[in-house]
């Protein structure tokens, strides 16, 4: 184990019914928050996923697979339907998504304060849940830490306008925000997204983190701007990979000391060599992840071979 930080993920968990042509549907666990919350148990971090399941199949999926990866799953008792998504991946295995997802989260009081707490995705946004994520990341963020993936799903996100504000709110309480070019470009169409994650930045977080698929990625700090490439992988499909990278992050902030209110200030202060570090951490999950198929990110063994010889 990495470290004694308990990590809190608030959000959804969904059944992934993967589709390819010419091949029966598979179903895999997934989810934005609970891919997070999986891929940072496997990296060796207690860690808590605060979420809905149904007590159904995909529920006991969801759950069994959660549980074998060390997370702690609490939900708020509600018994509705698992949500679920048929995500569909084209020749080169990228995904598109369509979606059955209800997301009624009602407040429930963690057992113990997080030194992290990590959101994102549907469970911000889609009301009536996203209401009590945003109140809970208010109030424990005196404590904690707090990172943002809004993992943009135009299909479930409602109003433009109305979903910005809600995102841009998250962004303004976060210390650590990432997103896609693809996520960026919905929000501020037309707009590059170094500007908008320039922007984003002076509105609170230490650290932006913008993903570009094979493209690499880009982080925007107090610092400037450092780029890193894509790690060379045969992709099987991009499935969970921006989860993969969330959680290499994190993975990668705990192990300089930056996760915790009390490191907020030195993650403001963060150097080149340490946002390089971060990225490569980052980097290496996601190709691990995008190699196997489903949301399946790396454990903290997989992660120290990807990476290569410590530089």
């Amino acid at each position: 184990m990495l470290d004694g930080f308990d990590l809190l993920v608030i959000g959804e968990c969904v059944a992934d019914i993967v589709r390819r042509p010419g091949l029966a549907d598979r179903v895999h666990p997934g989810g934005s928050p609970a891919n997070v919350a999986h891929g940072l148990a496997r990296l060796g971090h207690p860690t808590t996923l605060l979420t809905q399941l149904g007590p159904d199949a995909h529920g006991r999926l969801i759950r069994d697979h959660l549980a074998g990866a060390g997370v702690e799953v609490r939900t708020d008792g509600a018994t509705a339907a698992t949500p679920s998504a048929a995500v569909t991946l084209d020749g080169t295995g990228r995904a598109t998504y369509t979606f059955d997802i209800g997301w009624t989260l009602g407040p429930v009081a963690p057992d113990r304060p997080p030194h992290h707490v990590h959101t994102g995705s549907v469970a911000a946004v889609l009301e009536p849940g996203g209401g009590t994520v945003v109140g809970a990341v208010e109030s424990l963020r005196a404590t904690a830490t707090v990172s943002y993936d809004p993992n943009v799903r135009p299909a479930l996100m409602g109003d433009r306008d109305t979903a910005l504000r809600r995102v841009e709110r998250c962004v303004a309480l976060s210390d650590v925000v990432k997103a896609s070019d693809e996520d960026l470009d919905w929000l501020y169409p037309g707009e590059e997204p170094e500007r908008a994650a320039e922007r984003w930045r002076a509105s609170g977080p230490a650290l932006v983190l913008v993903t570009r698929g094979g493209d690499g990625a880009l982080a925007v700090w107090s610092g400037g701007r450092e780029e890193t490439a894509a790690l060379p992988a045969e992709v099987v499909d991009t499935v969970g990979a921006g989860d993969a990278f969330m959680s290499g992050t994190l993975h990668a902030l705990a192990a300089h000391g930056l996760l915790g209110a009390a490191a907020r200030e030195r993650l403001r202060r963060a150097d080149r060599a340490l946002v390089a570090d971060v990225l490569r951490y980052a980097a290496a999950s996601a190709a691990v992840t995008v190699a196997r198929a489903g949301a399946n990110p790396p454990d903290a063994g997989e992660l120290r071979a990807a990476l290569g010889p410590a530089r």
